[in-house]
């Protein structure tokens, strides 16, 4: 025979289970929130689809050659310390030889983060480029890259060493690479770069077109398409 417990006594079994209830379920609403600021963390951080503002080319992009009778223009979003970058960066400057009087090429920064120094690489570049030096400065990264590239400390003093034997003003080169301004405009092209959908380097912009590119031969040939070759 099944005796029925007292009242009193079911009334105190409910009261020691309700602290147990109440930490499951606070437990449970944390985890949820956690949940949910990770989703919105993740969403936040991905890159943007094109954004209708974004825009391949700005007005204060940096052009490395300007041809006189224009009919393509190839952007790059970059990073210094990005070793396919390196690989690209002969077959850049071969069309620029080649094809300068009609092949125009723009430089925007992307340094991944990934990479120790290729924020401070870019940022030597911007504060070379103050200075009227934007071409040399560009390519002694990527002649030198094999020297530098991969380090984990700083190389901010060996880009020093660059912009002196560019003859720079070192006064002003320091003040440029120490201006939150100088980095706030790598870190402009680099946002713009995401909102075009720009996630690895190098990425290419021809006439407004991202291309797919497998191999440098790949770029030279949708180069020469455009310019009709």
């Amino acid at each position: 025979m099944t005796t029925k417990r007292p009242a009193a006594d079911r009334t105190n079994t409910t009261r020691r289970l309700t602290p147990r209830l109440t930490l499951q379920l606070a437990l449970l609403v944390g985890v949820l929130g956690l949940i949910a600021l990770l989703i919105g963390f993740i969403l936040s951080s991905r890159p943007d689809a094109p954004a209708g503002d974004a825009e391949v080319v700005r007005e204060n992009s940096h052009v490395l050659s300007q041809a006189d009778d224009e009919q393509a223009v190839l952007v790059e979003f970059l990073d210094f310390e990005c070793e396919v970058c390196r690989a690209y960066y002969p077959t850049v400057e071969q069309l620029k030889e080649e094809y300068g009087e009609e092949l125009t090429v723009v430089l925007r920064y992307f340094p991944i983060p990934a990479h120790a120094n290729s924020v401070n690489a870019a940022v030597a570049v911007e504060a070379a480029a103050a200075q009227g030096a934007l071409e040399p400065m560009y390519q002694r990264m990527y002649e030198s890259q094999a020297e530098w590239g991969e380090v984990q400390q700083s190389q901010a003093e060996v880009f020093r060493g660059f912009a002196r034997d560019l003859g720079l003003d070192l006064d002003r080169y320091d003040a440029a690479v120490a201006d939150p301004a100088t980095t706030e405009r790598v870190q402009y092209d680099f946002d713009e770069g995401r909102a075009l959908g720009v996630s690895s380097t190098p990425t290419f912009f021809l006439d407004g077109e991202k291309l797919e590119t497998q191999s440098p031969a790949d770029l030279v040939g949708a180069v020469e398409t455009a310019l009709g070759r």
